[in-house]
C-alpha cells in the first residue's frame, strides 16, 4: 500500500505560525546583493527583479527550446511519454520551488537555476556527455562536463550577463553526487568563480567537489536527484527494459509519486530554519540505495538496450573530426560555420566579434553540445552520406 509521509504536526504548526507572524528565520538570498559581470543599473524594477531577469534570459536562449528533443535516459524511442530534458527541468523547478516556499527561500533564484541547469547537456543523455568528454580530453587535455558547459552557454556563448548566484547554482548542481547535507560555500566575486570554472575544466575530481553558494542552489541540487530517481524508473518500464517487479521495496516507497513526496517532506523537516539543506540518515541511505539500483538496472544497461553506444561513438568521432578539420581549413560552407558560428555572431553582433577566434576544439564542442538527438543524426547523414553507421529509432508499433 502506498505510503505518503507528512510533516510532523509540530513543524507544520511552526511553519504556519511563523509565516503568519513573519517571524521565520531569514535564510533566503537577498536579491539586492545579486552580482553581475556588468552592472545593469535602471533595468531592475519591482516586477522585473534580478532573478526574474535571469529566468527570462534563460527561457529566451535559443538552446532552451532544444531541451524538447534531448534524451533524459532512453534514446531512440518515438514515445511522447518518455521523459525529455524539457520535462526534467520543469520537474526540478517545481520540486525545488515547493521545498523553497516551505523554507522561505528566494523562489525566483531557484527557478532560474533549475531552468538553466541542463542547458549545456548534449544529446543522447550521459552516453553523449561521456563520449564528448573523451574526445575533447583526447584533443586538449580538458574535460567536458554538462553542468560547467551550461555555465559556458549562458555566460560565454550567449553572454546574457546572468547573476553570479544563478551561474554558481547551475555549475554546482551535480546530480550524480548525493550528500546527506548541503552547506553553501560562498563565492565572493566573478574572479573567484572564473577560477573555479577553469579548475573544473582541468580536473573532473575538483568539479565533483564544488558546492552551491546559496541555499537556493543547494535545494536545486537535491531536487535534481528527487526529480529523476523515480521518473527514470517509469521510463525504464515504458522502454520495456525492466518491470515494476524488478525493483526492491525501499523506505522511500515504490512509486515515483511516493519517492518525490517523501523526500520533499524529509528535506523540509530537517532543513526548516537551518543554514543548510539536509536529509535524515534513513532517507539519505534509502536514496543512495535507490540510486545504486537505478545504475545497476537502468543506466548501465540503457545504451546496451538500444545498441546506442557503439554506433554513436563512431559517429561522434567522425563528426568531431570533420568539424575540427573544417574550422582549421576555414571551410566557410561547413555547418559549424553556417549553423553555429554565424548564428552566434548574428545574434550578438559586436559582443560576439571574437567568438570565432575561440580555440577550434572548443568551437566543435560548443556546436555538438548544442545539438538535439535528431539534429546530430541528421548532421552525420549530411556529412557522411555513404557511412554504414547510423542510429534507428524504435517506433510506436515496433516490438
Amino acid at each position: 500500500m502506498p505510503k505518503y509521509e507528512k510533516l510532523s504536526e509540530q513543524l507544520n504548526e511552526k511553519i504556519e505560525r511563523e509565516s503568519t507572524e513573519n517571524t521565520f528565520f531569514k535564510v533566503a538570498f537577498d536579491e539586492k546583493k545579486a552580482m553581475r559581470r556588468t552592472a545593469e543599473e535602471g533595468q531592475a524594477s519591482v516586477w522585473h527583479t534580478p532573478f526574474v531577469q535571469d529566468i527570462d534570459k534563460i527561457m529566451h536562449c535559443p538552446y532552451f527550446s532544444r531541451y524538447a528533443d534531448k534524451t533524459q535516459v532512453y534514446s531512440l524511442y518515438k514515445n511522447d511519454d518518455m521523459t525529455r530534458r524539457s520535462l526534467h527541468v520543469q520537474l526540478v523547478s517545481r520540486i525545488s520551488r515547493t521545498i523553497g516556499k516551505a523554507l522561505h527561500l528566494n523562489l525566483e533564484l531557484i527557478e532560474a537555476i533549475a531552468l538553466g541547469h541542463d542547458i549545456g547537456h548534449p544529446a543522447f543523455a550521459h552516453t553523449g556527455e561521456k563520449l564528448l568528454d573523451i574526445l575533447y580530453n583526447q584533443h586538449t587535455g580538458r574535460r567536458f562536463l554538462h553542468n560547467i558547459h551550461s555555465v559556458r552557454v549562458l555566460d560565454k556563448i550567449h553572454p546574457y550577463n546572468l547573476t553570479l548566484e544563478t551561474l554558481n547554482g547551475i555549475a554546482a548542481h551535480n546530480g550524480e553526487l548525493e550528500l546527506s547535507e548541503y552547506r553553501p560555500v560562498p563565492v565572493k566575486d566573478f574572479a573567484e568563480f572564473d577560477e573555479i570554472m577553469e579548475k573544473c575544466a582541468l580536473d573532473r575530481n575538483y568539479a565533483d567537489k564544488i558546492m552551491p553558494s546559496t541555499l537556493e542552489g543547494a535545494v536545486v541540487r537535491i531536487s535534481d536527484i528527487i526529480a529523476y530517481l523515480g521518473k527514470d524508473r517509469q521510463d525504464a518500464i515504458l522502454a520495456k527494459a525492466v518491470t515494476e517487479a524488478d525493483f526492491a521495496e525501499t523506505a522511500l516507497g515504490t512509486a515515483n509519486a511516493e519517492m518525490v513526496n517523501n523526500l520533499i517532506v524529509n528535506v523540509i523537516e530537517n532543513s526548516y530554519g537551518k543554514p543548510y539543506i539536509k536529509l535524515d540518515d534513513c532517507h539519505f541511505n534509502a536514496l543512495r540505495e535507490v540510486k545504486k539500483e537505478n545504475y545497476a538496472k537502468i543506466y548501465d544497461r540503457a545504451t546496451a538496450h538500444t545498441g546506442l553506444r557503439d554506433s554513436l561513438q563512431t559517429m561522434m568521432e567522425e563528426v568531431y573530426g570533420q568539424l575540427l578539420e573544417d574550422i582549421k581549413k576555414d571551410c566557410r560552407t561547413s555547418p559549424v560555420f553556417t549553423h553555429h558560428i554565424a548564428q552566434i555572431c548574428k545574434l550578438w553582433g559586436a559582443q560576439a566579434a571574437d567568438y570565432e577566434k575561440t580555440e577550434p576544439n572548443q568551437l566543435v564542442v560548443d556546436y555538438i553540445a548544442s545539438m538535439t538527438d535528431d539534429y546530430f543524426i541528421e548532421l552525420h547523414e549530411f556529412l557522411f552520406p555513404q557511412s554504414h553507421h547510423g542510429l534507428k529509432y524504435r517506433g510506436y508499433f515496433d516490438e
